[in-house]
């Protein structure tokens, strides 16, 4: 039930390893490669990752200062996945990602197993789309979040209804044989009828990956701003039935669930703890992989050191216009403190840790550093042991991030907040 078994579940062996003795080891090139690009058209009411709409020559400065720090990472990463977020990256012209993608290609970075782009529907072309397959990309993440158009105007989207069905068939017409609809849930307005309309419509378009995500409200959105002004009210009852109605929606249009939030289909054999179209650069964070974060705002993880470019393009640009990253945030964390997120960030997966996979990783042992924490999900009816690992239970992966804040070991005495978590959970996401 526990073992990884099948090739989705790889990125845990590119983490790092454990020598006999607990000694963590760490791989010669990093593996894993994120880049955030800040633009959008329009921002979302409900976004808290930095992004900006493009002004004069931000655009074209962007593009210059992320080719210079794809230059300085270089020599340490061979991508075995890659990753473009936003922000909205096919908001770029083709021009603009001609350049980056030349970039990369001089400075040997294409040829990942797994190459995602981010895209809006509403900027989707048949250009772009050619443009990407020719450079290696081959997986593309369209940010759909509801199919009902009332809904789409309330969360502040630039596209519409009949953009998300255009797009779809420019991108298979392209030859993408590997897409994920992101889609949320608890918005707002949205009733559990119009959420069934979405989830209806969204899986008969038959992509290979589904992202759904309940509205997080976080300070300093829009959103948040009217929950505080007693605009509208949270409905929990209402948020865990249409998690509900995803679940079975989503298996009996033949997905599997592998992770809180996230559904792929599987078309190898039969008893993977991971399907085979999961997303592997997803499953390097929530096994506690080593990944480079490039772009402004970008969180990086390497060798146990965690990174975070400043949250300003103007800054971000400026730096490597010097010839230098500007890095704002550093910080290195000990051996149990990278084990607790790693023990946080994998019960995420429904497959949860196999105690073997956690000590080979970390050096720790899941039953004895966290046996206070293991037993008092137990209790609750949120975790379940076996003699091979732990895992979440159905009723555990709906609070997840709740879970999560137990399982973090910080360097001071004491534990970490629900805040630690919830930080820990939006690094995640980019």
């Amino acid at each position: 039930m526990f073992a990884l078994t099948n090739s989705a579940a790889a990125p845990a062996a590119l983490a790092p390893s454990t020598l006999p003795g607990g000694t963590v080891t760490w791989d010669p090139q990093v593996r894993h490669l994120y880049v955030h690009v800040p633009f959008c058209a329009h921002k979302c009411e409900y976004c808290a990752f930095y992004s900006e709409v493009p002004r004069g020559d931000w655009l074209d400065r962007y593009v210059a200062a992320l080719c210079r720090e794809l230059e300085l990472v270089a020599a340490d990463v061979r991508p075995r996945t890659i990753f473009f977020g936003g922000g909205t990256p096919t908001l770029l012209p083709v021009r603009a990602w001609e350049r980056v993608l030349r970039q990369m290609e001089r400075l040997h970075l294409l040829g990942a197993a797994e190459f995602t782009l981010e895209a809006n529907p509403a900027t989707v072309s048949a250009d772009k789309a050619r443009l990407f397959r020719d450079f290696g990309v081959n997986r593309l993440s369209l940010g759909v979040q509801s199919l009902d158009a009332a809904l789409l105007e309330r969360l502040g989207r630039i596209h519409n209804r009949r953009q998300v069905f255009d797009s779809w068939e420019t991108l298979r017409a392209a030859g993408f044989t590997n897409l994920n609809l992101d889609l949320m849930f608890a918005i707002p307005g949205q009733t559990l009828a119009m959420w069934r309309a979405t989830l209806r419509e969204a899986l008969r378009l038959g992509s290979e990956h589904l992202s759904c995500y309940e509205v997080i409200y976080e300070e300093d959105t829009p959103l948040f701003a009217q929950l505080r002004a007693g605009r509208f009210d949270v409905d929990e009852d209402l948020a865990c039935a249409m998690y509900e109605e995803l679940l079975v929606a989503a298996a009996d249009a033949g997905y599997h669930q592998y992770e809180v939030a996230n559904f792929a289909r599987h078309t190898g054999p039969p008893g993977a703890a991971v399907p085979d179209r999961a997303c592997l650069h997803n499953l390097n964070y929530w096994r506690g992989g080593s990944f480079y974060g490039l772009g402004p705002s970008a969180t990086g993880y390497v060798r146990g050191v965690r990174t975070r470019n400043p949250a300003s393009t103007l800054r971000y640009c400026a730096a490597l216009e010097r010839g230098r990253r500007d890095v704002e945030f550093r910080e290195t964390l000990s051996p149990l403190a990278r084990a607790g997120e790693a023990a946080a960030f994998g019960l995420r997966l429904v497959a949860g840790w196999p105690f073997a996979d956690f000590e080979r990783l970390t050096g720790f042992d899941l039953r004895h550093e966290w046996a206070e924490d293991l037993a008092w999900l137990e209790a609750h009816g949120w975790g379940e042991r076996t003699a091979e690992g732990f895992r979440l239970t159905r009723q555990g992966l709906r609070f997840a991030d709740q879970a999560a804040e137990r399982m973090l070991q910080p360097d001071a005495p004491g534990r970490c907040g629900v805040d630690k978590a919830a930080e820990l959970t939006h690094f995640v996401r980019q």
